[in-house]
């Protein structure tokens, strides 16, 4: 009896060290950091961005999801034609995920408008359209007002132009949203707008990039209304 106490008891140490040796090193391994791990960068990544293409000699498509090339958009000849020249100067462009990328920077640039965020707004314009948001924002607070916008929803969004010109691709899109605005003056109290009516907006406006840039960012350099 005794010696197969012992047996077993030599069977169970041996067992309990491969155990922990496995969950020792399972455990320091999940501990250990990851090498290379970046940490989420806030940018101007939201304007319009394009993946890059898998199949560049497709000449029926513009772009690809998820490996497939897509047909284009429902546009104009002159429009398509645009798109397909801007395409064949930079093989990352889809003009699907460039809407996607053109209706987030609609809403960060209208929300940093309404609050007055300049460094945003450099960062998502060029130099003439800054400009001129940043002249407006001046003013509104030169006035004692502020903005309290909010853009209830984005109804559709279109491709009306699309054109290269030398290395300079320029896509304008026509944005029909829905959006909430109060003025308020100095002391808080409503002088224009409602947030209980939500009025139909129609915008367009053109992105703009150089197409031999690394940057794959779009800049908005053109407004205008519908």
């Amino acid at each position: 009896m005794t010696v197969e106490i012992v047996i077993l008891a030599m069977i169970a140490a041996f067992l309990g060290l491969r155990l922990y040796s496995v969950l020792g090193r399972r455990a320091e391994h999940e501990e250990e950091p990851s090498a290379g791990r970046l940490e989420p960068r806030r940018g101007p990544a939201v304007t319009p961005r394009v993946p890059a293409s898998t199949k560049a000699d497709d000449s029926s498509a513009v772009g690809s999801a998820n490996g497939r090339q897509r047909d284009l958009p429902s546009v104009s000849p002159a429009v398509e034609r645009g798109l397909r020249e801007i395409a064949a100067a930079d093989r990352r462009f889809d003009a699907f995920a460039f809407v996607d990328g053109a209706r987030g920077a609609y809403r960060m640039i209208l929300e940093a408008y309404w609050s007055g965020d300049k460094e945003e707004l450099r960062q998502l314009c060029d130099r003439d359209v800054f400009e001129g948001f940043a002249a407006a924002i001046d003013a509104r607070v030169s006035a004692g007002e502020t903005l309290n916008n909010r853009l209830i929803r984005i109804e559709d969004s279109a491709i009306t132009a699309a054109s290269l010109d030398g290395k300079l691709a320029r896509v304008t899109v026509r944005f029909r949203s829905d959006i909430a605005a109060v003025t308020r003056d100095a002391d808080g109290t409503v002088v224009a707008g409602s947030l209980d009516d939500a009025i139909e907006s129609v915008d367009i406006w053109t992105f703009s990039r150089d197409t031999t840039s690394a940057d794959p960012d779009w800049l908005l350099d053109e407004t205008d209304e519908g």
